[in-house]
């Protein structure tokens, strides 16, 4: 029994060579062009289908037809509830070597960073995160920045946005939190009345609001953001020792914003410029470029700091943590279908190679759990056979079945009766420990509790004053036509929060809202949108007649 598979691997069938892409068969009268049907049979009829007579009826056994049209009737498979829209590119990462000016490995064992030079294969996704699939590009809305890693050891997923911080601390509220950006259930319209509904009532929120209302909330396009991990990952090199890091991809061709006003003016003649920026970027050979940098700082809870480290809500300071480059990614080949690689590529936060390991955020542990999920039930079990999302490398597992499985991971010497370990009838076996096992200590009680160093409001003050005049005009007007509709006693907490961030900025937002009348009582539009309520009559004021037909 113990013997290797005597039947041909991937492709699945008893006849050496037959099947899958690479089969190059061809029937007499086909050339490398011919349509065929998915059970290869060339088509000679596409334009027509069968029926009594050249007016019909169509008759049910129109099999071509049929399968055409079931097909296209599932052509979509479920939307991602977040990060809908997106847009994609393959390239590489080229490392380095160090981390700042001191060996990487004393920090991680990580494979794929240890050589200077030392290129990765990459698949990155950019998107917009609460909008849906066909929304427009210039929405207000923090952006996904989504990179896999092919590397030797297996894939890694780099999974963040564009913005640095998020808008909460525990994944058990992230449900309520994208329920609120979400369209109303009754109306199925954005509505900023919710939205700051639950932020008033989030106080952790503030230092994202700050930057999702100003022009950072708009990145220009794709190529001009930055990127980051947001959540608190570690490093461990080869004596089990490990440093908490967080990174960031700080793109070369610069950054650029968009305020409110800008956006709009796009919008109204193109709602898909940042997918068109990058195809066209790419086909012209301007390849974009980011830097990966990290921080690092030792494991611990660090009380010296105002903020726990873990804390997603927070920026780690550059001056005491600055940013050390590790490599750069280039981005050189757009996609060749849309939907086989933007669409069904599949990130997760779990997805990490030996040398990178988790921290104790609360934001991370909860993402972990919920992006492999989603993917599960929204591209199906065998997600990872797909090509954009398999691994570069050898695959051999145990599992077995499922919806969609096209090949089975098996080991040439596999013996194929056995799909359990540890067996001694040649099944597959444990690979070799590679470096020193990390081994954190854990101890105290079950709670449910918050963490202690909260600060919500520091650095959204400082991020305030940061601000250029333009920025922070732009940011007090924005948020002045999202609250224009709420309730009153929300206008009236959001003033209070954001007085605890910067007097200022507190002042300029109440008295913006005097000057537009106080409290609303219609419907919010999207996210900082200038004239909403005003579109919704100017469009039947500017409608042309027209008689029917």
């Amino acid at each position: 029994m113990d013997q290797p598979d005597k039947h041909t691997g991937t492709n699945g069938t008893a006849v050496t060579g037959a099947g899958g892409p690479g089969d190059s068969r061809m029937g007499g009268d086909e050339n490398d062009v011919t349509l065929t049907t998915r059970q290869g049979h060339p088509e000679s009829f596409n334009q027509n289908m069968r029926t009594v007579g050249n007016r019909g009826p169509a008759t049910l056994e129109n099999y071509h037809f049929l399968e055409k049209i079931t097909h296209f009737d599932r052509e979509r498979i479920p939307e991602r509830v977040v990060h809908a829209r997106g847009a994609g590119a393959h390239g590489y990462f080229e490392a380095y070597g160090k981390v700042g000016d001191e060996p990487i490995a004393k920090y991680t064992r990580a494979k794929l960073f240890q050589e200077k030079g030392k290129r990765t294969p990459v698949f990155v996704r950019f998107s917009t995160v609460t909008h849906g699939i066909s929304s427009p590009e210039t929405l207000r809305d923090p952006r996904g920045f989504a990179v896999k890693f092919y590397t030797e050891d297996g894939n890694w997923d780099l999974v963040g946005n564009n913005l640095k911080v998020f808008f909460i601390r525990d994944a058990i509220k992230f449900p309520d939190l994208i329920h609120a950006f979400k369209p109303d259930p009754v109306t199925n319209i954005q509505d900023t009345a919710r939205i700051f509904d639950f932020i008033s009532n989030t106080p952790e929120a503030m230092n994202m609001i700050t930057y999702l209302f100003s022009p950072w909330g708009i990145p220009a396009n794709y190529r001009q953001m930055q990127g980051s991990g947001v959540n608190t990952y570690k490093w461990v090199n080869a004596e089990g020792q490990a440093v908490l890091v967080k990174y960031h991809w700080e793109p070369k061709q610069g950054i650029k914003n968009l305020t409110q006003k800008e956006a709009e003016q796009i919008q109204a003649v193109n709602f898909n410029h940042a997918t068109q920026d990058l195809y066209e970027a790419i086909e012209r050979g301007d390849y974009p470029e980011w830097e990966l940098c990290v921080q690092i700082m030792s494991d611990g809870p660090h009380p010296e700091l105002d903020f726990d480290p873990l804390d997603d809500t927070k920026i780690w300071p550059v001056d005491q943590f600055p940013f050390l480059p590790v490599g750069k990614m280039v981005l050189n080949k757009n996609p060749e279908d849309y939907f086989a690689e933007v669409e069904q590529a599949a990130f997760g936060t779990g997805v990490l190679v030996d040398g990178l390991d988790f921290s104790d955020d609360k934001m991370l542990v909860g993402r972990t759990f919920s992006y492999s999920d989603t993917q599960r039930y929204r591209v199906g079990t065998n997600y990872l056979q797909l090509p954009i999302n398999a691994p570069k490398k050898r695959v051999a597992t145990n599992l077995r079945g499922g919806q969609m499985e096209y090949y089975v991971d098996r080991a040439p010497r596999q013996n194929p009766h056995v799909n359990y370990e540890p067996s001694s009838l040649g099944g597959l076996r444990e690979a070799p420990q590679s470096g020193k096992e990390y081994t954190p200590f854990v101890e105290g009680n079950l709670v449910h509790a918050s963490i202690d160093r909260t600060n919500d409001f520091k650095q959204a003050g400082e991020r305030y004053r940061m601000f250029e005049d333009w920025e922070r005009d732009d940011l007090i007007q924005n948020l002045v036509n999202g609250l224009r509709p709420c309730r009153k006693d929300i206008q009236e907490r959001m003033i209070e929060l954001f007085t605890k961030c910067d007097p200022d900025y507190g002042r300029r937002v109440a008295e913006g809202l005097r000057q537009q009348s106080g409290e609303g009582d219609g419907i919010g539009g999207p996210l900082g949108a200038s004239v909403s309520s005003e579109a919704v009559r100017k469009a039947e004021q500017l409608g042309h007649s027209a008689d029917p037909y």
